[in-house]
């Protein structure tokens, strides 16, 4: 099987355009710590997850070269959207919970990981295994150590494997177009450890860059430790924020927009023919966006994945359509004018349903 890594000009014709939708699905979009990234050696980075896809596009936007993503294998089920997938360069990781017999498939997955991360390109892996929508994490896998001691035996003396800790975090986990932010940690060096510490039985070797993987992460993120008590720990965090910012938590979330009730209806009222206008050229992408989220998808964490796949694609199919009638119907200035508006008109609507919130 060809690698996932390798050239494809329709991938590399279509990435531009999908990096270009996930950056106006956000209001503001923040990347920090790319300079932890050692390019010079095989990389895996290790993220929370919390967002569904969109934490996979928004790894991926903040790297213009290729990489290649791990997602869980039970979607690889139905033979054309595993053609999708593989496509998009995302390989199958089956879980323990999937039976022990599938899970002897992660070893040709395996196998896929250390060619891709030999020929340098970075593989990104979610390991804790689930999303989650809150401000904390879930339970780290093996699964990541085993691909990076597995690299590790094949590169040994090559380069050495590390593992990069990231945080992702939004404004809003079930909202459109708040904010988005993901800060790369320290890197993990797996290859030393190995090298420090040959006295240590792979067990212990896990428990080891568990545990700095875990501290790496969390130093990324706006952590709650006590998930018992997380909506009383969360709302001790809103006071505390609102405290030192001296304007209402809700700037947490609607980063970008005005601070006060008041200038968020004034604004309201002024942009509601810009609303209006949006709302009419957009009518059949929200609309289905917001059909799929009420109606067919049951986890909300989902709701976000569905309006960014409603917009994809449906920029492209009404952005022809409306293309036509402009161009018959108006002056070729005009008609330019109103397409570049109707390409904006989707992130308009939504900022608009943000500020009435």
């Amino acid at each position: 099987m060809e690698g996932p890594w390798r050239h494809n000009p329709w991938y590399n014709l279509l990435r531009p355009y999908v990096d270009v939708t996930t950056r106006f699905c956000y209001r503001r979009v923040r990347v920090d710590g790319k300079n932890n990234i050692p390019w010079d050696k095989a990389v895996i980075i290790a993220p929370n997850h919390c967002g569904t896809l969109m934490d996979a596009l928004v790894v991926l936007r903040a790297h213009w070269g290729p990489c290649v993503f791990g997602a869980r294998a039970d979607i690889f089920d139905n033979k054309t959207v595993a053609g999708i997938l593989r496509f998009l360069r995302i390989l199958p990781m089956v879980r323990r919970r999937d039976g022990i017999r599938k899970v002897l498939r992660n070893y040709e997955t395996i196998d896929q990981v250390v060619d891709v991360l030999s020929n340098g390109v970075p593989f990104c892996m979610f390991a804790e295994g689930r999303h989650r929508t809150m401000h904390s994490t879930l339970p780290i896998n093996k699964g990541v150590f085993r691909i990076a001691m597995a690299a590790q035996n094949a590169l040994e003396g090559k380069k050495d494997v590390v593992i990069v800790p990231a945080g992702i975090e939004y404004g809003d986990y079930f909202h459109f177009r708040t904010w988005s932010r993901l800060r790369f940690g320290k890197p993990i060096n797996v290859s030393a450890a190995v090298r420090e510490h040959p006295e240590l039985s792979e067990i212990e070797l896990f428990a080891l860059l568990r545990e700095q993987l875990i501290a790496g992460i969390r130093s990324r993120i706006t952590y709650i430790p006590d998930d018992e008590n997380y909506e009383a720990s969360w709302k001790e965090f809103e006071e505390r924020f609102s405290a030192l910012r001296g304007y209402d938590v809700s700037a947490y979330r609607d980063a970008g927009l005005p601070r006060k009730r008041w200038q968020r209806i004034l604004l309201a009222v002024l942009t509601s023919p810009l609303f209006a206008v949006s709302a009419i050229l957009t009518a059949p992408m929200w609309g289905l966006a917001e059909w799929l989220c009420s109606s067919k998808i049951k986890d909300p964490a989902f709701r976000n994945t569905a309006r960014f796949g409603v917009k994809l694609i449906g920029t492209v199919l009404f952005g022809i359509i409306w293309a036509l009638v402009f161009f018959l119907t108006l002056p070729w200035w005009a008609a330019t004018a109103a397409l570049v508006y109707f390409l904006a008109s989707y992130g308009i609507f939504y900022d608009w349903l943000n500020l009435v919130r």
